[in-house]
């Protein structure tokens, strides 16, 4: 399994509401993207809420993009990454 930060812009602003409703609506992004062997580790967003940076666990970017679709998100640039912790050297 590789990963992935993918980029996405959301012109007009991510709103992912505090609530039973928001919690629904990841928990169904994390089905889909499970029946691709895709996993959704952890996502950081910008202050303005119109950019996001995701981890994510996949087989292929392809994988990501298909999962993407289906969750009706945008992709703008995949990376495959590795990890570099600064406590390695510890």
């Amino acid at each position: 399994m590789s990963r992935f930060i993918v980029e996405r812009t959301f012109p007009a602003g991510l709103a992912v509401p505090v609530s039973s409703d928001g919690a629904k609506a990841c928990a169904g992004i994390v089905v889909n993207n499970a029946e691709h062997g895709v996993t959704w580790v952890q996502s950081y967003v910008s202050a303005d809420k119109t950019r996001s940076f995701c981890v994510y666990d996949a087989p292929s970017p392809e994988a990501i993009r298909q999962v993407a679709r289906r969750n009706d998100l945008p992709v703008d640039r995949i990376t495959a990454v590795s990890d570099l912790s600064p406590y390695f050297y510890l």
